[in-house]
């Protein structure tokens, strides 16, 4: 389901930024970002937006997709806990459980933060939860569980259970965009100017939502009416900083933080040989140029 990080796609299609550039943009909600992954791979999709683990994973299995925008410049994946049981650092997670979802990212995000913090992940205990991790930590059945931090740790805080996060780009840990907007080989090839204009009208809607993200987040709800606002507009604070931390312009894909990530991808095991950076992502689409 849409939430608070998409607040610039919905800013753009009610301020008519895809209209002006000739798109007539429709937005499928899939269940997961693997899910949009396997929508662009499969041509179902022109574009889609996932976390770039799922696109590199595509990648090393010989799909000829690429990421052109980056939609936040930090890796969204963390441990979140509740602060009141003191859990100083993510060490301290040894002999606990820990909730995960069973993707295999999960388990990646949760050995790094642990092992930065000095820690041996083998003596974390792993608990299968799915997607229940607020729900799970809430009620004190596991010690904290891995998800998407500016999404999940308002929620927890939603409760009444004040969250703390270890971030994975903490410590040292990898700096990468978190999700990013791709689209096969096929289409960049064969529909530039297409995957142009949606590069365009998406930095534009980010642009106003980062200016104005009341406006944005009212465009948001309004299209989304099962998304509570209160809890969205939190979520919305948490990412704003995220869309353009360290990077000169929104969408650039920094090369040395797609390095980052093909370097964790290889540390943590979740592809099989080494991808190119350059087979990972490109910014010949990004508004203002490389």
């Amino acid at each position: 389901m849409p939430n608070a990080v998409h607040a610039g796609i919905y800013r753009a299609l009610v301020s008519g930024s895809y209209a002006r550039r000739g798109l007539r943009l429709r937005v499928a909600a899939p269940s997961s970002t693997a899910d949009a992954a396997k929508l662009v791979s499969a041509g179902r999709a022109e574009l889609g937006l996932a976390d770039p683990i799922d696109v590199a994973r595509l990648v090393a299995r010989g799909r000829r997709v690429r990421a052109v925008l980056a939609i936040v410049q930090r890796p969204l994946g963390g441990v979140i806990v509740r602060c009141e049981d003191r859990i100083g650092s993510p060490r301290e997670l040894e002999g606990r459980s820990v909730g995960v979802t069973g993707v295999p990212s999960d388990d990646a995000v949760l050995d790094e933060v642990v092992r930065l913090a000095g820690g041996e992940p083998a003596r974390v205990r792993r608990v299968a939860i799915g997607f229940n991790g607020v729900q799970a930590v809430a009620a004190g059945r596991v010690a904290g569980f891995t998800g998407f931090w500016p999404a999940d740790a308002p929620q927890l805080d939603a409760t009444g259970h004040r969250a703390c996060v270890f971030r994975l780009d903490a410590r040292g840990g990898p700096r990468y965009p978190g999700l990013v907007a791709f689209a096969t080989e096929r289409t960049i090839e064969r529909r530039p100017a297409l995957v142009r204009a949606f590069a365009a009208a998406t930095a534009a809607g980010y642009a106003d939502a980062i200016r104005d993200p009341g406006g944005a987040l009212r465009d948001l709800v309004a299209a989304n009416p099962g998304l509570e606002g209160p809890l969205a507009a939190r979520q919305l604070r948490a990412y704003r900083p995220l869309f353009t931390v360290g990077a000169p312009r929104f969408g650039m894909l920094a090369p040395a933080a797609i390095r980052d990530l093909v370097r964790f991808l290889a540390r943590s095991r979740l592809v099989a040989g080494r991808i190119a950076p350059a087979a990972l992502a490109t910014n010949a689409f990004v508004p203002g140029g490389p």
